[in-house]
Order: C-alpha cells, then structure tokens, then sequence
C-alpha cells in the first residue's frame, strides 16, 4: 500500500481521567470518518500534563500496559479498523514508571510499546522525578498498514534516535508529544522555541527519507503558567508540511502519506547511501576530549 491516511489528533485535556480518554475516543471516531488509516494521540493525552510538579500523588495517574486505556482502545480499534498509537503513563511494577506509548493494530491486537528513551529535566518539565528511561530500545511495530517507528517527544531533538528507528525498517516517524510556551515569555522567542521544534523534526524527515507525524496538546494548562503550543504537523519523506494545525484549537485531521516517496528520494538524495559507518564509533562518547 502506497499512501497510508494518518489522523493526528490535538486536544486539550482535564484532570478527569475517564474523561481524556472518552474524548480521544471521540475524535478517533471522528479521525476514522475521514479515513484514517492510522490515529495518533498527543503524549499522556488521558490527564493533564503533571510533570510541572514533584508531587507523589501523580504517580496514581499510571497504569499497567496492557491494562484499562489499551483495552479501551482495543475494542475501538477492531470495531473502526485502524491502528492507535497511544501514549500513556505506564505503571511497571512497584515504585517503577515509564513514560510509554502502546500501539494497537487494526484488528485490535496489542502490537507492544515503546518506551521513552530520552528524558527531560527542565523547569516545569520534572520528567526524571517520574520516568524511568526507557529499556526496550527504539522500535518499530508492523502494522496493517505500515511499519511505524514511534519516539516521544524529548527523543524528538535527537537525530540518533530517529536514524536508528529510520534503520529497523520504519516507513513513517511518529512523535506524540507535550511542549509548550511559559505564557511569560515574548513572542520572538516563541516563534524562536516552535521553529526550532519543527525544524528538527523536518531534519529527521529529510535525513532519513521517511515521512514525520508529530502530534502536541494544545490549551493553558498549570494555572495558566503553560500554553501549550499544539501546531501539530505531517511531513513528507523529504520534510515538505503536508499538514500543519493552529496554536489555539483542537483538531482532528487526516493526510494522506506516500510512502513510495521514500525510495525516491532515497535514490535521488543517498543520504543512507553514503553513510560512513566506519567513522561514526565517536558518536557513542559524553564528548570527544581526552577523559
């Protein structure tokens, strides 16, 4: 299958669990009526983004995965015949958290999960006071319609995790994610923060020749201290916007990938090609000095 339909979902959420994830239902629905193929949910869609705060109470939000939203979302995905990529707070056993997202294949079947590699640490981002980095290395998932490569958010910046996923075979990048503007910050540096966030993202794109889905909350959230910024998009395999939502608004949308893209630019810009594997042994160095 050439072109795969891909929905991509912004919603903003609330503190009411049940009520996050009957919302995301909603719009799947919604995203199947338009003929999405493949649904992906924003990072931790099912609460409020908790990370602004320490606070050992959040660790209820987690959850056993497989376990209730998968299976919720299971039965959705078998009764629409779409895949969902679903990104949630996983409770491995206790007093051990990821940062993790499932994916459900168009049957309903539970494919496995990827769990968040890279974790932040950053004022109002305390993701390290709540995940443990990830253990199962990068992954792709074969599914009805494609084989996907899904990162989370923080894995966005880092072009070796999207080179290696790009490597085991995935045909489209995902990225659910959670990233915002402190509503005390100017407008240059805003437009400064989300450049640089689609920038790098188109990179991984053009790099690797295989299309990105990147998909953010939008709305105030932490007393109004956070805007999360939405401005989800899609790419082509050669970084080109096919799809690219406002600031403000939930939306629910769908575009339309090919995937047949990739060989072509892949034959015409060898970027995989001309790969010096041989010299990049440095890459796995904190830095190149002499301790």
């Amino acid at each position: 299958m050439a072109k795969v339909q891909v929905g991509l979902v912004q919603m903003s959420c609330t503190s009411n669990k049940q009520e996050n994830l009957d919302k995301a239902i909603v719009k799947i629905r919604e995203a199947a009526a338009k003929g999405a193929q493949i649904v992906c949910l924003q990072e931790l869609f099912t609460s409020l983004y908790f990370c602004d705060v320490e606070d050992y109470s959040n660790f209820d939000l987690a959850e056993a995965i497989p376990g209730p939203s998968t299976d919720a979302l299971a039965e959705v995905a078998k009764e629409l015949g779409v895949v969902i990529i679903a990104s949630l707070f996983e409770k491995r056993t206790a007093g051990l958290y990821h940062n993790t997202t499932a994916v459900l294949d168009a049957d309903g079947a539970y494919l496995g999960k990827y769990r968040k590699m890279h974790i932040p640490d950053d004022p109002a981002f305390y993701e390290k006071f709540y995940f443990t980095p990830g253990d199962l290395g990068y992954k792709v998932f074969q599914t009805k319609f494609a084989k996907i490569g899904v990162l989370i958010c923080w894995d966005q910046w880092y072009p070796e995790a999207s080179r290696i996923t790009a490597l085991m075979g995935a045909e489209i990048l995902f990225y659910p994610t959670a990233i915002g503007w402190a509503t005390d910050q100017d407008e240059e540096t805003n437009k400064d923060q989300y450049n640089a966030w689609q920038t790098i993202q188109r990179s991984h794109a053009v790099a690797n020749g295989v299309p990105v889905v990147s998909v953010n909350r939008v709305g105030f959230e932490q007393g109004g201290a956070m805007k999360f910024w939405g401005g989800s998009f899609a790419t082509n395999a050669q970084g080109r916007i096919l799809y690219l939502s406002s600031h403000d608004e939930e939306e629910t949308e769908v575009v339309a990938l090919d995937l047949a893209e990739s060989d072509f630019f892949r034959k015409h810009w060898p970027f995989l090609r001309d790969r010096r594997i041989d010299s990049y042994q440095p890459i796995t160095k904190r830095f190149i000095d002499e301790d």
